[in-house]
C-alpha cells in the first residue's frame, strides 16, 4: 500500500496466505481466502464461504471488532473502478435487514475483479 493510499484510506490488496496466518483459528476447516483488503489496520477479507470485515480500535489496536456477513444475506453489491483522473475503486455491499450499504474505498490497481468473482460465485 501505497502511503498516499494509507493517508487517504484506501485499501490494497493483501496476501491471502498471509490473511489466512492471520485468520488463524477463525476459518473453519477447508475455509480458503480468496482476496483481501487492507485498509491501514483493517481487513475486508471475501473467502469461499463468507465475507469478514476485521475493525481493529484504538491506538494499540488491541480492540479488534470482527463482522462476518454470509453471502446469502448480500442483497446486491457495486463496483466502481477507478477512472482516468480517480485515484480509488469504491465498493458498495447492501446486506438484508442493513438500511446503509457497507462501503469501502480500495487503491487504483486493486483486484475488483476478485471480488466480483468471490460474490458472483457464492450467490448461485
Amino acid at each position: 500500500m501505497g502511503l498516499l493510499d494509507g493517508l487517504l484510506g484506501h485499501g490494497s490488496d493483501a496476501s491471502p496466505a498471509a490473511v489466512m496466518q492471520e485468520l488463524d483459528g477463525m476459518l473453519v476447516e477447508g475455509e480458503a481466502v480468496q482476496v483481501a483488503f487492507r485498509v491501514v489496520r483493517d481487513l475486508m477479507v471475501f473467502t469461499d464461504r463468507r465475507m469478514i470485515l476485521i475493525d481493529k480500535q484504538g491506538l494499540t489496536g488491541r480492540k479488534v471488532t470482527y463482522l462476518t456477513v454470509p453471502y446469502r444475506a448480500i442483497t446486491s453489491f457495486s463496483i466502481e473502478n477507478a477512472g482516468s483522473f480517480d485515484l480509488d475503486s469504491e465498493l458498495k455491499i447492501w446486506v438484508s435487514g442493513q438500511p446503509e450499504p457497507i462501503g469501502r474505498t480500495l487503491a487504483r490497481g486493486a483486484d475488483i475483479r476478485g471480488i466480483q468473482r468471490a460474490i458472483a460465485s457464492s450467490l448461485r
